[in-house]
């Protein structure tokens, strides 16, 4: 127990004296670490002190650059204002002076407006007073002297457009003739058709006038079921050996004739024969229909055509106008056109296709109402035609306006194809008539003394009063009555107006 206390005794002791010594060795370091920390300080406050100093010098310096630079841009924008300053005023006292100018020449143009008022004033009495003078002397108003005076000068214009129109007329004939000529009779030239004359009778001769007897039958049965089948009236007279058909279908009249010829030749005439025979020459029409229609597209060179518009083209070789055979008529005017186009640099095929199907509507015309022109632009538009094609052909007559130089080209064809000599023949009561008519629009014109129709009437030979026309006013005159003639006339190709004027001096020798 004594070795425990005394153990616990030395423990105790031990670590009293452990104690002590590791305070006074702790008190020894805190004593050295806060003399090393105030040093620290010491040290620092020093430097920041130094650094603060040397900062505070520095934004001295530079406060003291920017101040300068400062000093010096307000000193350069106080110049530079202070010059804008000088400049202005010198602007100012120029505007004044020039503003004193303006003021000045303004009082001295609105005295010389006055002035002028005024003298205006005395200019329009005076003018007053000499337009009084005038009238009193002339015996006439203002009014009436302008009226004169513009009478004088329409009078002056008349004789100089006259003048000028001949002029223009003269040198646009000069220049266009010898081209018209050229394409025109070249294309003739190169152009050979045929002109087949027919009328709306057809002639079949018959080998005896017995055989009249027979085509009448028994009681007229015959010839009742002839005209029966073929729609076409048979006409039996005192022409020796022959029988007249007549009636304006020609494509019957074609179907009838070619009956009876066979009827005569075969011998056996009666009506159950008779319809067997018309039949047949049905038949051989259509397919002659057929053939011309498929010859006429292959000389053209047309092979993109309806069968319909084909066979309404072979229907075409038994129809005349005129006394022109129709067909040929239309496969002229294609040439024509096509030659035509060809000179002209146009379009060749689409001429030769108008001008061949210029005149379709006349294959129908006896079985449609209206006019051939109308009834061939709707059987072209029924069987798909171009509008280039339907507009040539609609305005080959000047029915409608031509919107193509082709369309120009078939009525110009057409024209030509009917108006040369000898390919259209007339009635004679309608010759007549159109002469008749034609010095009657002549004669009633002002300033015509009398006119005559020459040439067939393809040309007028107007005699003009002497005292009321004027050299200078003929060519005035003869555009009135030519325009007078194309607006109230129809004719075929065109019609020349000549226009004499003659003036007489008689005197006698005693």
């Amino acid at each position: 127990m004594l070795y425990a206390a005394v153990g616990i005794v030395s423990l105790l002791v031990g670590i009293l004296v452990g104690y002590i010594l590791r305070k006074n060795s702790a008190e020894k370091t805190i004593g050295s670490a806060e003399t090393q920390a105030k040093n620290i300080i010491l040290d620092a406050e020093n430097r920041s002190e130094a650094i603060r100093k040397e900062t505070v010098s520095d934004a001295r310096h530079e406060a003291h650059q920017i101040k300068a630079e400062a000093e010096r841009d307000i000193k350069e924008r106080r110049e530079e204002l202070k010059r804008q300053e000088n400049r202005l005023i010198q602007k100012e006292n120029a505007i004044d002076r020039k503003t004193e100018q303006i003021e000045r020449k303004d009082e001295a143009a609105s005295r010389k407006l006055q002035s002028l008022e005024e003298k205006e004033k005395e200019a329009d009495a005076y003018i007053a007073k000499q337009v009084a003078e005038l009238e009193r002397i002339s015996g006439c108003t203002a009014e009436e002297a302008k009226q004169m005076l513009l009478s004088d000068m329409e009078k002056d214009i008349r004789r100089d457009a006259s003048i000028m129109i001949r002029d223009i007329e003269a040198k646009a004939k000069e220049e266009a003739d010898s081209k018209a000529k050229e394409i025109i009779t070249g294309a003739i030239q190169r152009c050979a058709a045929d002109h087949v004359a027919e009328t709306t009778v057809s002639v079949v001769p018959l080998p005896s006038d017995e055989m009249k007897g027979r085509i009448i039958g028994r009681e007229g049965r015959n010839i009742r079921a002839i005209e029966q089948a073929t729609g076409v009236d048979i006409i039996i007279d005192d022409t020796p050996e022959a029988v007249i058909l007549s009636g304006f279908d020609p494509v019957r009249r074609e179907v009838a004739r070619l009956a009876l010829e066979k009827l005569i030749v075969d011998g056996r005439i009666h009506p159950a024969r008779i319809e067997e025979m018309v039949e047949k020459s049905q038949k051989e029409v259509n397919q002659i229909i057929k053939a011309e229609g498929e010859a006429a597209t292959f000389e053209m060179g047309i092979h993109n055509l309806h069968p319909e518009l084909v066979k309404l083209l072979g229907r075409l070789k038994y129809r005349t106008s005129y006394g022109q055979n129709v067909l040929k008529h239309s496969l002229e005017v294609a040439h024509l056109a096509g030659l035509m186009a060809g000179e002209l640099g146009l379009d060749v095929k689409l001429s030769q296709r108008a001008g061949l199907l210029h005149d379709i509507g006349k294959a129908l015309d006896h079985e449609i109402q209206g006019t051939h022109v109308d009834i061939g632009i709707d059987v072209l538009r029924k069987y798909k035609e171009s509008e280039a094609v339907i507009d040539a052909m609609a305005a080959h007559h000047g029915d409608y306006e031509a919107k193509t130089p082709e369309a120009v080209l078939i009525a110009a064809a057409d024209a030509l194809s009917a108006a040369r000599p000898g390919a259209r023949r007339e009635t004679l009561d309608t010759y007549i008539k159109r002469l008749q008519t034609l010095e009657e629009i002549a004669n009633t014109t002002p300033g015509v003394e009398m006119s005559y129709a020459i040439q067939a009437g393809r040309e007028i030979r107007i005699i003009a009063r002497p005292d009321e026309v004027s050299d200078d006013a003929m060519p005035l005159l003869a555009r009135e009555i030519s325009k007078k003639i194309e607006s109230e006339l129809e004719y075929p190709g065109q019609i020349k107006v000549n226009v004499i004027r003659e003036t007489r001096a008689v005197d006698y020798a005693k």
